[in-house]
């Protein structure tokens, strides 16, 4: 680690060790030459001559295969410094090494056959990546949901009491919308294609051109390309390079799943606030340098952070998506180094604080129980209404009555900072023909949940146990987190 320089806090704090390898120069320039292997082995099968005689032969692949993941950084960097441009200081870094293979490297090929193919591998990479921290955030999830399924709590609308419902269903919410991005990247990733080799305005001129015209043969080049990487086709048009739409559609993926992070986050904030639900806080841990007592959400907060960012960052791929010239200008590429890379390295460290937080929330029930119970008196005053007329009573005045005395109950507990006595008020005036005994069996929190409990159990057995069944190779992942 450098400390005399500037540093990327995604790198140093954020991301994980796994998106950082994808969004590494190795795996960069190793891909490079992966693709470079893949252009001569697809021009060698297709029978690439000159004056009768093969161009490419079995030697020079091998010593390509050989050579491909053993970079000579320095001698690209020193070509680099001359030359002033990136992609031919590695084709001359890799032609050094392989001195048989040098004259074929790149053959008919333009800068973009590397740099752009590499950038949609590596983009594909990051979101099999993502899918796998997301399908777990929804496993943890969906236990928790479980577990709470029938614990009663205060709704809110509006941040204002409202019917409760259950610490269960309320996870659900979030479960929804982390399902919602799962869908959202799965079908990115289901139609995700190479650009292919298509040449310097996307014509294959110069293929045509190695191939003496043969339209046939050139026609072959991208499907065997996309074989030999493991991609179902490529993009059938194109200029130079591949539509920049594409990194747009990532990053609002990215940005959706930031959004639901922040919603959930946002969430737990506030119940930590009502000292109701908490994230995880370790034994040793800090919450301020003041206040020793203090029990920050600073999890909660970082996603929050990171998330903002990243539903920012995602008008960065729009903006150069829109101003495209033709078929290609380079105001994109600085661009794209910072914020592709730099989406998927947050959302990276966004999902691995969601799974840490959700696989240690903690839940007070008692304090859940209190705050429910001072609400619950005005909740419960429409039953107690239904059953007052039902026995006899005038459903006009019996509502008059419930109103003035809510009132006083209100003031009683805004003014004087006194428990709710509401339910006491009600069994005190002869206008309500019921006991109290009855009146208190109304105060059971169960009995206005609705069907939440059933809910959470049909949606966990209906929706997420058949996703997770379907991905069971992908669940079991735990989450470190750097601080």
């Amino acid at each position: 680690m450098s400390t005399d320089r500037y540093e990327s806090p995604l790198s140093g704090r954020y991301a994980s060790k796994e998106m950082q390898y994808i969004f590494s120069q190795d795996k960069k320039f190793s891909t490079w030459r992966e693709l470079w292997i893949a252009l001569a082995e697809t021009e060698q099968e297709l029978g690439l001559s000159r004056d009768g005689k093969p161009v490419i032969d079995d030697e020079m692949i091998e010593e390509m295969k050989a050579h491909r993941t053993d970079i000579n950084y320095e001698v690209a960097r020193e070509r680099e410094k001359e030359v002033r441009h990136d992609v031919m200081s590695h084709v001359y870094a890799f032609g050094k090494q392989c001195p048989k293979a040098a004259g074929i490297i790149h053959l008919g090929a333009t800068s973009c056959y590397v740099g752009d193919n590499t950038d949609i591998i590596i983009m594909r990479e990051g979101l099999q990546l993502l899918r796998k921290k997301l399908i777990n955030v929804i496993a943890k999830l969906s236990d928790f949901a479980d577990e709470y399924k029938e614990l009663p709590t205060l709704a809110f609308t509006h941040f204002q009491p409202a019917q409760p419902t259950t610490v269960g269903k309320r996870a659900t919410l979030w479960i929804q919308e982390f399902l919602m991005d799962l869908e959202d990247l799965e079908y990115i990733l289901s139609g995700i294609k190479l650009l292919g080799s298509k040449g310097t305005t996307g014509t294959q001129a110069s293929f045509l051109e190695l191939f003496d015209g043969n339209e046939e043969k050139v026609k072959q080049i991208d499907p065997i390309i996309a074989k030999k990487l493991g991609f179902g086709g490529c993009y059938p048009v194109s200029g130079q390079t591949y539509s920049r739409k594409l990194d747009t559609r990532v990053a609002n993926v990215l940005a959706g799943i930031a959004a639901s992070a922040y919603k959930m986050s946002g969430d737990i904030r506030l119940l930590q606030h009502l000292k109701e639900v908490e994230e995880p806080f370790e034994k040793g841990q800090i919450g301020s340098s003041a206040m020793a007592y203090k029990r920050n959400p600073m999890r909660s907060e970082r996603i929050a952070s990171l998330s903002r960012y990243i539903i920012i960052d995602a008008l960065n791929p729009a903006i150069t998506s829109a101003t495209q010239w033709f078929e290609r200008t380079l105001d994109d590429s600085a661009n794209k180094r910072l914020s592709i890379a730099e989406g998927f390295l947050a959302t990276d460290g966004v999902l691995d604080l969601c799974l840490n937080v959700v696989d240690g929330l903690v839940v007070y029930p008692k304090v859940i129980e209190k705050h429910l119970m001072e609400e619950l008196p005005f909740m419960a005053t429409e039953n107690i209404l239904m059953d007052a007329v039902k026995q006899g009573g005038d459903r006009q005045e019996l509502h008059e009555k419930i109103r003035q005395l809510s009132m006083e109950a209100g003031k009683h507990v805004k003014v004087n900072g006194e428990r709710n006595d509401l339910i006491e008020r009600i069994a005190e005036d002869e206008a309500f023909p019921i006991g109290k005994e009855a009146l208190y069996e109304a105060m059971d929190p169960k009995l206005y949940v609705g069907r939440a409990p059933s809910q959470v159990k049909e949606y966990l057995e209906e929706v997420v146990r058949p996703m997770l069944s379907a991905n069971q190779e992908a669940l079991g992942l735990k989450a470190e987190i750097n601080v």
